[in-house]
């Protein structure tokens, strides 16, 4: 069984079908419990839950509003679309979040939802964003965290032509708080992207699902690693958990099952709207009785 002493908590404040007041509120509560280490947002642009015209903010603005009002939390996006944003732009945005935040940021990346995934989809219809098949948004999305960390890192103008992007006396500054630059963490399943987790990422988040399958993806990454001469070890493993707030027990058995699988880096998304108190509620029945006993 993992050490759940060591274990990682946060939570994911999905931002549709809320207020920024109400946000606000949940993240300020978590920031004064040392026992929610981490918090987070999504990145989409149109509702894929809820009220389809209901309201939805844009997920790197929201952060970095965030990272000015809390001290404390380590914040991030699970996971920003590569789709969305050129990777020299976001490169630029995420390192913005880190200054503003001091530090803290987390800097989650995915290839964009799926083209068989209809809700997800419109956004970018709606918003006028090429929505390219799964190979050319993995593709891109290597080449993309390639990008973005030698903007983080390297002190002179580079130029790049490669297969999917094309930069022109590219360069990055300031830098990131974070040396060398923030953790990168990756979100997705699929073995492809796992390809990219294994030689790109700090942290791999896994979006839930079936926790058998977690494990055998999990196991998939290690041989990728290893493939490639890296030591798996040094992929720290996440996993998103839903909340459940009428049935508490359950989501403290799938967290120890999570737990007993090596994911030490557990994320508990929160169902809008967010009653008074959420966050001191999680930390009370879901995270304190983890961290003591796994159940």
């Amino acid at each position: 069984m993992s050490d759940t002493g060591r274990a990682s908590f946060g939570i994911a404040t999905a931002p549709q079908q809320v207020t920024y007041d109400g946000l606000l509120q949940v993240w300020r509560e978590a920031d004064s419990i040392d026992e929610i280490g981490h918090a987070w947002l999504f990145d989409h642009l149109m509702p894929i839950g809820g009220d389809p015209g209901g309201p939805i903010f844009e997920g790197w603005t929201l952060l970095s509003a965030l990272a000015a009002q809390t001290e404390r939390l380590r914040l991030g996006l699970l996971v920003t679309s590569n789709r969305f944003r050129p990777p020299a732009m976001l490169a630029k945005i995420a390192t913005t979040v880190d200054v503003v935040s001091g530090g803290r940021l987390d800097f989650g990346i995915g290839a964009g939802s799926r083209p068989s995934v209809s809700f997800a989809r419109r956004e970018y219809e709606a918003h006028g964003l090429p929505f390219h098949d799964s190979a050319h948004a993995v593709g891109s999305l290597a080449e993309a965290c390639t990008i973005i960390r030698r903007l983080w890192t390297e002190t002179e103008p580079f130029d790049l032509d490669g297969t999917y992007h094309r930069l022109v006396g590219a360069f990055g500054n300031p830098k990131p708080v974070q040396r060398p630059h923030p953790p990168i963490v990756i979100g997705g399943r699929a073995a492809s992207t796992l390809r990219v987790v294994a030689e790109h990422a700090d942290v791999w988040n896994i979006p839930g699902g079936d926790i058998a399958d977690a494990v055998a993806r999990s196991a998939l990454l290690d041989r990728f690693c290893s493939e490639i001469g890296r030591d798996p070890a040094t992929i720290t493993r996440s996993i998103y958990l839903s909340v459940d707030h009428d049935r508490p027990g359950d989501t403290r058995a799938r967290i120890a099952e999570a737990l007993d699988a090596g994911f030490g880096h557990v994320v508990l998304g929160l169902p809008a709207p967010y009653p008074a108190g959420v966050a001191t509620w999680v930390a009370d029945e879901l995270i304190r009785p983890s961290m003591v006993n796994g159940t």
